[in-house]
C-alpha cells in the first residue's frame, strides 16, 4: 500500500443507543467525529460488531436514530473505501437496509483476509467461546430464521421496547470492568491457540469482550481484543507494516496509545 489511504481500521462495541447508558448522544458524536478523521487515509473499515445496542429490520420499518453514525458511514462508502460490517450479539438482526442503502459488505461468521503480506482472522467473537454453552443456544434462536420471522409480526414499537428491556439486564448495567480470566480459561484467546494449530495466522482481531487487549502466541501471532466506546474509545489500525490498538481522545486530538 503506497497510497495516502494505506491504513487499515478496526473498531468494535459502540452500543449506539443503550438504554442502560444516558450518554449516547456525545458517544455517537464521538465516534463521528472518529469516522471523519479516519476517512482522510484509510484504505478499509472493519466495523467488527455491535455498533449498534440494538438493530431489528423489519420489512419496511428500521430502527429510530443514529442518523448521524448511518450518514457518516454511507459517506465513507460512497467515496470508495470498502466498509466490512460484522453482525454482533446485540446487532445480529441486519438484513438488506445496511448493505442496500449504505454500501457496506456484511459479514455474519469469521472472515480471513490478508494485508501487505500478514493474515488476519476477523470476527465479532460471540459464539466461539468453547464453554459458553448457553449463548451457543441463545445465538441458535437469535438466528433462527422462523423465529425472526415471528418476531417480525410485533408491532416494533413493542418488538423495541421488550429489546431495550432485555438490554438493561445486560452487563452494561453493571459497568464494564470485565476482568480478563486468564490465558488458561479466557474462550477467544483458547479459540484463536485452537485455530493456530491447523493454520498460521498474524494477527486475531475480535470485540465482543469490552476487552483491550495485544498479546503474542505462538508462531508470531497477536491476539487482538479492541476495547469498547463506553470505557475505552479504542481502536485499532494497521499501516501495512504494524498493527497498533488506540484511544481516541476526540476531534482534533492526537490519539493515546
Amino acid at each position: 500500500m503506497t497510497n495516502s489511504k494505506s491504513k487499515i481500521y478496526f473498531v468494535s462495541d459502540i452500543h449506539l443507543g443503550a438504554p442502560a447508558l444516558d450518554n449516547n448522544r456525545e458517544r455517537e458524536q464521538k465516534f463521528v467525529a472518529w469516522l471523519d478523521e479516519i476517512k482522510q487515509d484509510a484504505a478499509a473499515l472493519f466495523l467488527m460488531g455491535d455498533i449498534f445496542d440494538y438493530w431489528f429490520e423489519y420489512k419496511k420499518v428500521v430502527p429510530r436514530g443514529f442518523v448521524r453514525t448511518l450518514g457518516k458511514i454511507a459517506e465513507i462508502a460512497d467515496s470508495g473505501i470498502p466498509v466490512h460490517f460484522f453482525t454482533g450479539n446485540h446487532d445480529v438482526w441486519v438484513f438488506d437496509y445496511l448493505p442496500s442503502e449504505l454500501g457496506v459488505q456484511i459479514h455474519r461468521s469469521e472472515m480471513r483476509i490478508s494485508f501487505s503480506g500478514k493474515k488476519f482472522f476477523l470476527a465479532h467473537g460471540d459464539g466461539l467461546d468453547p464453554y459458553d454453552k448457553g449463548y451457543h443456544f441463545l445465538k441458535k434462536l437469535f438466528t433462527n430464521r422462523f423465529l425472526q420471522w415471528m418476531y417480525a409480526r410485533i408491532h416494533p414499537n413493542l418488538g423495541i421496547w421488550l429489546a431495550h428491556k432485555w438490554s438493561k439486564k445486560s452487563r452494561l448495567t453493571k459497568g464494564m470492568s470485565v476482568p480478563f480470566h486468564g490465558e488458561d480459561k479466557e474462550g477467544l484467546l483458547l479459540f484463536a491457540k485452537s485455530v493456530l494449530e491447523d493454520e498460521e495466522v498474524d494477527y486475531f482481531i475480535f470485540g465482543h469482550r469490552h476487552l483491550l487487549l495485544d498479546l503474542p502466541l505462538e508462531k508470531r501471532s497477536r491476539y487482538i481484543n479492541l476495547g469498547d466506546w463506553i470505557t475505552h474509545y479504542s481502536y485499532g489500525v494497521f499501516d501495512g507494516e504494524k498493527f497498533e490498538l488506540k484511544k481516541y481522545k476526540g476531534p482534533g486530538e492526537k490519539p493515546m496509545n
